[in-house]
């Protein structure tokens, strides 16, 4: 994997990539305030097999500084100017979280590049599945991380993610790059949470046209994520597949599972991807 660098107009994006000639590449998107070692199982899984990217978001661990005047589209957007720059043409988007939100914005942007969407521990960006009164405290969530005290941020961010030994250690470790910034922290979180309540409110369709996916710990206690992965799925006919005893990072607590999930949906919808 080469460390590269996207330039964009609040900042420097980092990224990482691999030089595996694939038909599909899969483009795994971070959850807020991890960066891109949240998916080093699955890395070290598919970059032998295919062309594999994953960033560090905009303001998260190397991706700083940045400006924090952007939006979910812009990410999106962003997202799109360094599939171009490198080229990538049929996209797999697999968003943990956060990350899966931004995969639905560049669905809703770009709706004929997706080879195909997976989402990890994520939930729809559709205005109808959420009341107001949950957007309502979206938009208000950075004064609780800016008063809430570190050692016990740590702690139960560690905990409410993850289920198993590596899973909540990743996440600490992820979390101790703002060891000492607790302020920019704060402000990382808050403005991921506006921007999710503003995109939220926009009330576009955000369909998804490629193949889809939804993956979902049967222990992801974050929001209300299973009782929106079980809507979403309802609603649209989109297959769900449930990781049993794993947390909101599932992808860190069962990785041979989502690994094997992941690679047959490449294998069925991308034919024999390997050089």
């Amino acid at each position: 994997m080469k460390e590269k660098l996207f330039t964009a107009p609040c900042g420097t994006i980092h990224y990482w990539v691999n030089d595996i000639p694939s038909e599909m590449a899969l483009i795994f998107l971070p959850g807020l305030t991890a960066d891109h070692r949240l998916f080093d199982k699955q890395i070290e899984y598919f970059e032998g097999k295919c062309r594999v990217l994953v960033w560090d978001a905009p303001e998260h661990a190397a991706s700083w500084p940045f400006a924090s005047s952007f939006d979910l589209s812009d990410k999106a957007r962003w997202l799109n100017g360094i599939l171009e720059q490198e080229s990538i043409m049929s996209p797999v988007i697999i968003g943990q979280s956060m990350g899966g939100y931004v995969g639905q914005m560049y669905c809703e942007l770009f709706p004929d590049k997706p080879k195909g969407f997976i989402s990890i521990d994520s939930a729809p960006l559709q205005r109808e599945y959420v009341t107001s009164i949950e957007i309502w405290l979206l938009k208000r969530m950075e004064p609780v991380y800016r008063y809430y005290p570190w050692k016990a941020l740590i702690k139960t961010g560690t905990k409410g993610v993850a289920m198993s030994e590596y899973g909540r250690k990743l996440m600490r470790d992820m979390m101790m790059v703002y060891d000492g910034k607790k302020e920019r922290y704060a402000r990382i979180s808050g403005h991921g949470f506006r921007m999710l309540a503003e995109a939220m409110e926009a009330d576009l369709p955000y369909r998804i046209k490629c193949p889809a996916l939804l993956i979902c710990g049967t222990e992801d206690h974050a929001g209300s994520c299973i009782r929106y992965n079980k809507a979403w799925h309802r609603k649209t006919g989109i297959p769900i597949k449930w990781i049993m005893g794993a947390g909101h990072n599932s992808n860190t607590e069962a990785p041979d599972a989502v690994n094997d999930l992941i690679d047959r949906f490449r294998k069925k919808y991308g034919g024999r991807l390997e050089p």
